[in-house]
């Protein structure tokens, strides 16, 4: 039987500049948004729930593993692309710069991590995960950059923007486990 792989980024955060961006945590509105995953059941055969190690994806996967009685395994490497050289932006500074990232993959914009780095990266750990073979769906919980990038990824498209989840972040795809097909693109978590 083919397992189910959500990738679902994390919803709102308390966005902090004098906080290191990996540090920040849930708001009250993401929270209150993650809440509410699991009430459809989709979730019900899940029997991994894998998360980046930063703070708002952990708060997010933990609340949703609770609900599922399953633990949460943190990975540290499916981090967000590394953008600690410009540190926190402005949100009109950093969407021109994200743009640029995703325009221009093979290259370091302002000292970011790559694009085809970081898509190799959070596949890599993907696969890591899902060569296990363990029975059941497989729920991975992190970020809108590279949860892009592993979705142009599985989908055989090439990197590119068009392709972010919605804005304000909560939104998953998902791809059979053993064909690495998808199965669909980005939804709300509410859908969940």
């Amino acid at each position: 039987m083919t397992n189910v792989v959500r990738y679902l980024t994390h919803p709102q955060v308390n966005i902090d500049p004098s906080v290191p961006v990996h540090c920040w945590g849930l708001s009250e509105v993401g929270r209150a948004r993650t809440e509410t995953v699991t009430a459809t059941g989709l979730l019900s055969g899940t029997t991994q729930v894998i998360s980046s190690g930063e703070r708002k994806a952990i708060e997010t996967a933990e609340i949703i593993a609770a609900k599922l009685g399953v633990d949460v395994e943190v990975r540290e490497a499916m981090h967000e692309n590394d953008r600690s050289a410009t540190g926190f932006l402005v949100p009109d500074e950093f969407e021109a710069t994200a743009n640029q990232f995703f325009a221009q993959p093979h290259i370091s914009i302002r000292g970011w991590e790559r694009a085809l780095d970081a898509q190799l990266r959070i596949a890599r750990e993907v696969e890591h995960v899902l060569a296990r073979n363990t029975p059941g769906d497989v729920l991975f919980v992190g970020h809108g950059g590279v949860g892009t990038l592993l979705y142009c990824h599985y989908s055989g498209l090439g990197i590119d923007r068009a392709h972010d989840q919605p804005a304000g972040g909560g939104s998953f795809f998902a791809f059979a486990s053993h064909e690495r097909r998808v199965l669909h693109g980005w939804r709300r978590l509410e859908s969940l």
